[in-house]
This record gives structure tokens, sequence and C-alpha cells, in this order.
């Protein structure tokens, strides 16, 4: 492995931040494709963002069956490469894109099998609506081969230490995207006015080109030796999948339980109508500017810990798991101040129909006063996945997920109305953050007795 990669030496601070910022960036650029979406879709009106918003719940469904093998594919990357094994680490690059291959093959059949029932779901009352969300559906479906790729590309990626390769492919991606969505959304010369379907086939576009510009990259680049005497048509190790799977278990339950929550939410949000289905939607977008940064930090420091673990070094691990709580400690309390003074200027931004617009404030407000604990529950949880110990997250995030229904419920039920959804949201996130980290204080006591040893560097 290039030692520039090697994460178990140097100063903890700026092997974190270098590996960090790379992998913020990726984020943003995922995050960037639905918004980009959204900013365009909403010019059409609260009707098609309800469309692409209520579809986009089975596409929040997939990352959960990805995170089965992306967690498994960060951690025993980053693990092995800490103990300079490379046979372990192209034992599970080979593993972990066969799986994603056959998930994303039998995920897709199920889409397209099932869509129309997938949408009646949300039983929402405007066939126009449903209509826009079935065709959205089957489309993006087509691409999952290309969507499920991209993550695990990036998640190895990011295990080996090399995060500024994901971040400049799929910038590329998100250039074409930025080109397709008016074009195919609007139409624009010999390009018809598509809609919806445009936005999904620009989507479907751009992550296909990803996925070419990955494979593209690895045959170029003869140094990456994670992936030499790849063959995909092998036949599986039973012992290394059990392990992706056992390390990823945990992380994709929670993430397919958390988006299954989220549905029956959308569901009671939907009794308000598609303009309240539209505010979730675009207020989600816009919040995730904050997740998508945590998930940033959180994914480096998986990776710093999950190499640091794998050398033996606990003092690093427990540095920088302070250093990265730190600054999503500060990320937090600016995302908290940006959402609830300046609630109306983002998300008209996306919305400017009065209605909308009024609601989505107080919704943005009430997400606001959750945002630090949210940030540092994201990073304690790639902390504990970079030690290999996911169920700890998955136990916590699916407790108090589940736990947003009853509350939902109950306080929309009173005086809140449909301000009593986002209360339980914000409410279970401060949860969320205060139990993970009492967590991980506590893990970390338990790790000190298996790794411990002499350590004096600067940070």
């Amino acid at each position: 492995m290039n030692n520039k990669n090697d994460l178990t030496k140097d100063r903890i601070f700026t092997s974190i931040l270098f590996l960090a910022l790379p992998i913020m960036g990726t984020s943003f650029v995922q995050m960037a494709y639905n918004l980009i979406d959204m900013i365009w879709i909403g010019k059409l009106g609260s009707s098609s963002t309800a469309a692409v918003g209520t579809a986009g719940f089975y596409m929040w469904f997939s990352m959960g069956i990805i995170f089965l093998c992306r967690i498994g594919a960060e951690v025993l990357v980053a693990q092995s490469v800490g103990r300079k094994d490379l046979d372990a680490t192209k034992e599970t690059v080979q593993n972990v894109l066969q799986m994603t291959l056959f998930s994303s093959l039998f995920f897709m059949i199920i889409v397209l099998l099932f869509k129309d029932q997938m949408i009646a779901f949300f039983d929402i009352k405007e066939a126009h609506v449903v209509e826009m969300a079935v065709s959205y559906l089957g489309i993006v479906a087509l691409g999952f081969v290309f969507t499920f790729l991209n993550p695990i590309f990036t998640a190895i990626f990011n295990g080996y230490g090399k995060s500024g390769v994901p971040f400049a492919i799929n910038t590329i991606g998100l250039v074409f995207n930025i080109i397709f969505d008016p074009l195919l959304i609007f139409g624009l010369g010999p390009f018809p006015a598509l809609g919806v379907k445009g936005a999904a086939i620009a989507t479907v576009t751009a992550q296909m080109i990803v996925t070419l510009v990955f494979i593209f990259y690895i045959r170029r680049n003869k140094d990456i030796h994670m992936f030499e005497g790849l063959h995909i048509f092998n036949k599986p190790n039973k012992d290394r999948v059990l392990r992706i799977l056992k390390i990823g278990l945990p992380a994709g339950l929670q993430s397919m339980l958390f988006t299954i929550f989220a549905m029956i939410i959308a569901r009671i949000i939907a009794d308000w109508g598609a303009v309240a289905i539209a505010v979730q939607k675009v207020g989600s977008q816009i919040e995730s500017v904050s997740w998508m940064t945590a998930s940033g930090f959180s994914t480096a420091t998986s990776t710093f810990v999950g190499q640091n673990y794998g050398a033996g070094k606990y003092d690093r691990i427990k540095y920088g798991y302070r250093i990265s709580l730190i600054i999503m400690t500060v990320i937090g309390l600016m995302t908290t101040f940006g959402l609830i003074y300046f609630a109306e200027p983002l998300f008209r931004i996306f919305i400017n129909e009065e209605v909308a617009l009024k609601e989505g404030v107080i919704y943005l407000q009430i997400l606001g006063v959750s945002q630090l604990f949210m940030c540092i529950e994201i990073v304690t949880n790639g902390a504990f996945n970079g030690l290999g110990k996911t169920m700890y997250p998955a136990v916590n995030s699916t407790v108090f997920n589940f736990l947003r229904i009853p509350l939902a419920l109950y306080l929309s039920s009173t005086v809140l109305s449909l301000q009593g959804v986002w209360w339980s949201i914000s409410i279970s996130s401060i949860l969320k953050g205060i139990v993970i980290v009492s967590l991980f204080i506590w893990t970390l006591f338990k790790v000190k007795r298996e790794l411990e040893q002499p350590f004096k560097e600067a940070v």
C-alpha cells in the first residue's frame, strides 16, 4: 500500500481532514443529484415534486441493500490495509462486487414487477401524481446496477485511503446530470419535454457514466493492486461473504427499517395532501446538506478507526474520534443557525408556492433544533463501523426511528397537527445522538483493554 494512504501514521487531525474532505465532496456530489432534480422538478409544481418524493422512498430503501455490502467493504478493506494484508483486501473486493451485482439485479426485478403496488401503498388521492411516481420509479429501477455499484466502488477506494478518486469520478457524473436534467425535463431543440420521466432518465444516464469511468480508471491504473486478478464469475468465498454480511447486516437492516418507518410517516403526512408530501421531500433535501457533511466525516472516521484498529493503535482511535466529534459539533451548531434563521430563502430556492413555502419554513426550523445531535450521531456511527461493531448504531437508530411513528400519531392528533410530525423527527434525532455517544464512550474502555499499547504521537 502507498504510504500516503496509510492512516496509522502522521498527525491525526490532518489524516482525518485530508481523508474527509474528498469524501464530503463525494457525499455532496451524490446529494447534488437529488437537489438538482428537486430544483428543476420544483419548477413543475408541488404535484411533480410529490411524485418524485414518493418514488424516492424506494431509492432510500435500496440504500439499505447497498449498505449490506458497502459497510462491510469499507471496514474490511480498511482493516486489512491497516494489517498490510493485500490478499484479504483483494478477496473482500471480489466478493463484495459479486454480492452487489446480484442484489442490484434482484431488486430491479422486484421493483419492475411491483412498482404500481409500491406507489399505491401511500394512498395518494391525486391520480396524476400516482402516474408520475410509477413512471419515475420504473425508469430509475432500470439503472439499479449502476446505482448499486457506484457506492461500492466509492467505499472500496475510501477504505483503501484514496478518497480523492471517487470524488473526482462522481463529480463527472454530476456534470452530466446538470446538463441532462433541464434538457430532458423541459425539452430543448431535439429533446422533448419529458417532465419527471426526463429527470429519471438523466439520473440513470449520469450513474451509468460514473460506473464506466470507475471501470476505465481501474483498468488504466495498474498500481491499484486490490483489483488484480478480479474475476466476477469466480465462485464466491463463503467465509468472506459471511464476514461482509456480519458487518454490513446491522447497518443495512437499520437503513431499510429507517426507510420503512419513513414511508409510514409519509403516509401519515399524505393525509394533509400533496403539498405536505412536497414540503417533507424538499425539506429533507435541504437538511441533507448537514447529514451529508456528517456522513463524509463519518466515513473518514470509519476508515481512520478501521486502519488503526487493524494496526492495534488505541490512542489514535480515541484521539481521532475526539477530533471528529469536535468538528461535527461546530458544523451541527452552524447548521442549526442556518435552518432556523434562513429557512425561508432556502426553501424558496425549490418551491415558490405560498402555502408550501409557509409550511416548509416551519419544517426547517423544527428540524434545525436537532442538527447538532444528528451530526454527532452520524460521526459516532462511523467510529463504531470502523471497529466492526455495527450492531450498536443499528439498534440505537432503529429503536428511536420506530418511536417516531407513535410519537407522530400522538403529536399530530393534538393542536400541533402536521407540526407534530415534524417534532417527532426532531425529538428522536436528539435522543439518538445522546444515546450513541454514551455507548461509544463505554465501548472505548473495552477496546482499550483489547488494544492498548504505548503511544506518544502529536495530534
